[in-house]
């Protein structure tokens, strides 16, 4: 009965894990129950199906759980996963390592690819990966601060002041990411991109509507608009003051 008890409460665990990962990776959608319009433009950005952000959550548990066994504390591995894409960061002692961490993540099920850019050198200091938390949160906001560009299209992660861009854009938010990411930090030491392209027409069924646009459409349809009601004539005054006759010109003879 132990084995079987304890099984159960390391599938119990496992899903609390994944539950409370989940939960902060869909932190956006959050606002939905709160603010109504703004909320709705969040998720819709997210080029992702539920289905993708479910799976990259569970990757990155599973990924990152299998990795630790691996190096304990003679290396450390970062893993990032956007729909289904894999990226793999960090240090570890030797190339043994590097590739026995590949090896164990290739297996997990519903992966498309891998980038292993696991590094072999010392584990980064708390002060390293401070800087790079700092950088990630600079590009974030400009990124938001770009027309055009919407975050939830990306995925931003920085390792050793490596500056990675994950998402599924169009060739021109690609070119335009990348260049916002290079100028929003002066520690940056290059912008890697690992992005899944996707045509204009596809990027448009993401984005969100405004309440502008609803009002200039409402605007446009002279059905919509209402009828200006009629200028009633106006009333006399009994009690005004009666105006005095204005002189007028005496025509010429």
């Amino acid at each position: 009965m132990r084995p079987v008890f304890q099984a159960r409460v390391k599938r119990g665990l496992f899903t609390l894990a994944l539950g409370a990962t989940l939960l902060v990776s869909l932190q956006a959608c959050v606002p939905l129950m709160i603010g109504g319009t703004v909320a709705s433009a969040i998720v819709a950005t997210d080029r992702r199906t539920l289905g993708s952000q479910t799976d990259d959550a569970a990757i990155e548990l599973k990924a990152t759980g299998r990795a630790s066994k691996i190096t304990g504390d003679k290396g450390r591995v970062a893993v990032t996963s956007f729909n289904r894409m894999v990226l793999l960061t960090g240090e570890v002692a030797d190339e043994t390592m590097k590739a026995e961490v590949y090896k164990q993540v290739e297996t997990i099920a519903g992966i498309k690819s891998i980038e292993n850019d696991l590094v072999i050198a010392p584990v980064s200091s708390v002060g390293v990966r401070s800087n790079d938390a700092l950088i990630s949160g600079k590009v974030k906001a400009a990124i938001i601060d770009t027309q055009d560009l919407y975050l939830n299209a990306f995925k931003v992660h920085t390792d050793r002041s490596v500056v990675y861009l994950m998402g599924r854009v169009t060739e021109r938010e690609a070119k335009l990411g990348a260049e916002v990411a290079r100028n929003a930090a002066s520690k940056i030491n290059k912008v890697v991109l690992l992005f899944e392209y996707i045509d204009e027409g596809e990027a448009k069924k993401f984005i969100p509507k405004q309440e502008g646009d609803k009002e200039k459409s409402a605007a446009a349809d002279p059905k919509s608009a209402p009828t200006p009601a009629a200028n009633p004539e106006p009333k006399a005054d009994a009690n005004a003051p009666a105006k005095a006759a204005q002189p007028k010109e005496a025509p010429e003879r």
